[in-house]
C-alpha cells in the first residue's frame, strides 16, 4: 500500500514537471511570441515563478519518493535474505533525475533570478536574454526527462 502511494506521488509530480515544461515550451512560449518585449517578458516571468514554485515542490517529492521507494524494496530484499542490486534502469533513472534537478536549480536559481532582475530594471533586452537561456536549458531538461519515462517504459 505505501509503495503504491509513493509511486503515485512519484508520477503524478513527474507529470506536474514535465507537462508543464511542455506547456511551457511548445504552447506559451509561441502564443506570447506576438507580444511587445515588455509584456511578453513580464508574463513569462510570473508564468514561470509560479511553475517554478510548483516545480520546487515537484521535484523534491520526486526524489524523495524515489529514494523511499529504493530504500523499501532494497530492506525487503536484504530481510528476505538477499543481496540488493538496483536494476540498471533505476540506476539511469535516478542519475537522469539528480542532473535534471541540478539544471533545474541553475534555472530557478540563476537564470530566473537574472530574469527577474531584468524585469525589475525594466531591461528588455537582458530580460529576453534570460528568458532565452532558460528556455535552452528547460529544453534540455525536457529532453531528459522524456529520456526517463522512454527508458523506464521500456526496460
Amino acid at each position: 500500500m505505501i509503495y503504491a502511494l509513493l509511486k503515485t506521488v512519484h508520477l503524478l509530480s513527474l507529470i506536474v514537471w514535465i507537462g508543464g515544461m511542455v506547456f511551457a515550451h511548445f504552447f506559451l512560449r509561441p502564443a506570447v511570441a506576438q507580444l511587445e518585449a515588455p509584456a511578453r517578458i513580464r508574463l513569462m516571468h510570473d508564468v514561470l515563478g509560479r511553475f517554478f514554485s510548483a516545480v520546487l515542490w515537484a521535484a523534491g517529492l520526486t526524489l524523495g519518493t524515489g529514494l523511499w521507494m529504493i530504500g523499501r524494496v532494497a530492506k525487503q530484499v536484504v530481510q528476505a535474505g538477499g543481496s540488493f542490486a538496483m536494476p540498471l534502469e533505476w540506476t539511469v533513472m535516478a542519475t537522469l533525475g539528480i542532473v535534471m534537478i541540478a539544471i533545474f536549480g541553475h534555472i530557478r536559481f540563476a537564470l530566473y533570478k537574472r530574469l527577474s532582475r531584468a524585469v525589475t530594471a525594466a531591461d528588455w533586452p537582458a530580460g529576453g536574454a534570460a528568458l532565452g537561456s532558460i528556455r535552452l536549458w528547460v529544453s534540455i531538461n525536457l529532453g531528459l526527462g522524456v529520456a526517463i519515462v522512454v527508458i523506464t517504459l521500456l526496460a
